[in-house]
């Protein structure tokens, strides 16, 4: 097999990168270059592997928490003139959802607003209806970050968030009251309804939209309190894959027939997650930049290599060494320094990816607080996740920035004439 280069072009441009300063050489530019490219590499692969971290931690929390899709039926307008969307068949269109290829579960779910007070407090609460068997197919509510009580006493009791059982200064076994201003309807209009049921399970997620307002009751009683008996809001659905939510989008549809609405978890996170996406773009432009500096370090070290050999260029020049061939060796010398600065840079990248909790327990011992601390303030840490287009477009890019970049101190090497290399030697 033909090498690219020569033996004899690799060997020169061997000799001039590792040459001294006093010999002619730029060692001290070199390991400038070299750090340079290292380092907005390294950047470059960190940051990339935090924004996919971030990006996975925030949609394993909204699939954790959440149904992956909803199923929600026509709209119907009652007797009194309200926009009803319950579906009063939830069982067989259950049943008919769970039987689509690719669907894990399909729970119906009954949703209400409601207040809940107990020792003179007061908080507003989002009530979900689910069955315990479906409730515990939840990860983050059956496995929770924390939780008291268990989901088993669910069938006569009821589940608070965190945040709703601290503002309540409620612990599992106190009992609270749950208002719901849609209640009994009279001669005299429609009164409150008021039950109080006693708390069986107390979890944080890790979600304040969720911690500080959800509770979650019995589909049945959940039907009782708000005048649903017999019918559910929505069909909660969870899928075996739910990147790929939007492909099962037209069967279940038919599934649940009609002009039935198919929710997914996309549709209400979507906005969230291109703002993201378009974040990634930005930083990766932002950082390019960064390594294009650092490639121009190498082309100011080039220039001072072939002014500094200007009387070897003739020497090789006038033995017969073509244009060509000075051309490579001096590229050589400007690859050779990218393509070390990129290996390194990603493996730094690399090694700080893997070792992110490491790298967060520096952060501990530097600040004097554990990151538990820091998060209830607002700062975020992220996983790191290595993703294999990240690091092939980062290495493309600096490669390809490095080395372009190295052809134009190169091509004025070659083209420099031997007779006014020699002419004062």
């Amino acid at each position: 097999m033909t090498m690219p280069f020569a033996a004899h072009e690799r060997q020169i441009a061997w000799r001039y990168l590792r040459a001294r300063r006093a010999e002619g050489g730029v060692s001290t530019m070199t390991w400038i270059s070299l750090i340079g490219i290292t380092l907005a590499v390294f950047a470059l692969i960190a940051t990339l592997a935090l924004r996919a971290g971030l990006r996975s931690d925030f949609v394993d929390q909204i699939l954790g928490a959440e149904p992956h899709a909803r199923a929600l039926a026509a709209p119907v307008y009652g007797p009194d003139g309200r926009l009803d969307r319950a579906w009063r068949d939830y069982g067989a269109i259950a049943h008919r959802l769970a039987a689509v290829d690719g669907v894990v579960a399909a729970a119906p779910v009954v949703r209400g607003q409601a207040m809940a007070t107990a020792k003179g407090r007061s908080a507003g609460v989002e009530i979900h209806g689910m069955r315990p068997a479906d409730l515990r197919a939840l990860p983050l509510l059956a496995d929770p970050e924390w939780s008291r009580g268990a989901l088993d006493g669910l069938e006569h009791g009821i589940a608070l968030g965190a945040g709703i059982a601290a503002e309540l200064g409620l612990r599992v076994g106190d009992r609270v009251r749950i208002i719901s201003p849609d209640g009994v309807k009279t001669a005299f209009g429609t009164s409150p309804r008021i039950s109080a049921w006693e708390v069986v399970y107390v979890f944080r997620a890790g979600r304040p939209d969720i911690d500080r307002t959800r509770a979650y009751l019995p589909l049945a009683e959940a039907q009782a309190f708000f005048n649903r008996e017999g019918r559910a809001d929505e069909i909660a659905l969870r899928v075996a894959a739910p990147q790929a939510i939007d492909a099962l989008r037209p069967a279940l549809a038919r599934a649940a027939g009609g002009d039935a609405l198919i929710w997914t978890w996309e549709d209400a996170s979507g906005a969230f997650l291109r703002a993201l996406h378009m974040q990634d773009n930005a930083i990766f432009i932002v950082l390019a930049i960064l390594i294009l500096i650092a490639a121009l370090n190498i082309v100011s070290g080039l220039i001072m290599l072939v002014k500094n050999k200007g009387r070897d260029i003739g020497i090789l020049r006038t033995m017969g060494l073509p244009q060509g061939a000075v051309l490579r060796v001096f590229f050589l010398c400007g690859a050779a320094v990218g393509t070390a600065g990129t290996v390194l840079g990603i493996a730094l990248g690399v090694v700080f990816a893997l070792n992110i909790d490491h790298v967060y327990a520096l952060v501990d011992s530097l600040s004097g607080r554990g990151v538990a601390d820091l998060e209830a303030q607002g700062f975020i840490f992220p996983s790191a996740v290595l993703e294999p287009v990240d690091i092939l477009a980062t290495a493309a890019l600096s490669l390809g920035l490095s080395w372009f970049v190295t052809l134009f101190p190169a091509r004025r090497a070659a083209r420099m004439n031997p007779v006014e290399a020699l002419r004062y030697e």
